[in-house]
């Protein structure tokens, strides 16, 4: 089961290469915000507390949004009666781990299903040209956080200083890689699936 964790900050293009990612390794797209929606929309007990501490104001915290990819994973699976327990190719993880508690406790969590995280990837772009292209999507998007230069820079900064320590985790793991995220669509996918064939089969 190949388990991909993607990073990128904001503009990097990681919603594109998800989509190439999902179509070629039949990958299920796990993102923590529409868990949350999801959860909340269904009115499960976990999504009725996660609810409970938005409205608040409050974070939700590590094990609230731990269990809900618990159920997820579960709904992913076929009876553990058969060989093969997985329905999927994998899991791509978007958003999530944004700490190391986090991606502690994923490696914990993916550890009971007898499978793990196989490599991180991150897309790497420069902060002038994030800010171009935020500018420029701000025009279409209609999201006012990508229409303001002072926002998008602060976005970016806050995306960096979180997210280093997390890929030291992995890099420390041997599960780290690199990817330049400037360049066309199709050369940038090609690199990344390289390093995950790599390391599927390490």
């Amino acid at each position: 089961m190949l388990n991909l964790v993607l990073f990128g900050p904001p503009g990097a293009g990681k919603g594109t290469q998800s989509e190439y990612l999902i179509k070629k390794y039949n990958l299920v797209h796990l993102s923590t915000g529409d868990l949350l929606r999801s959860q909340i929309a269904a009115g499960t007990e976990l999504g009725l507390r996660a609810k409970q501490l938005m409205d608040q104001g409050i974070l939700v915290p590590d094990e609230v949004v731990i269990g809900m990819i618990e159920s997820k994973l579960h709904e992913n699976q076929t009876p553990a009666t058969q060989s093969d327990a997985s329905l999927t190719g994998g899991f791509i993880f978007d958003g999530f781990p944004r700490t190391v508690p986090q991606a502690v406790a994923l490696d914990q969590l993916l550890g009971t299903h007898n499978t793990k995280i196989t490599i991180m990837i991150a897309l790497v772009v420069d902060s002038e040209e994030l800010t171009r292209r935020l500018l420029l999507r701000g025009q279409t998007s209609g999201r006012p956080d990508d229409q303001n230069e002072e926002l998008i820079r602060r976005r970016v900064k806050e995306y960096n200083d979180k997210t280093a320590p997390v890929a030291d985790y992995y890099s420390q793991q041997g599960k780290f890689a690199a990817i330049d995220g400037i360049g066309e669509i199709d050369t940038i996918f090609k690199e990344i699936c390289h390093q995950i064939d790599e390391a599927v089969e390490r």
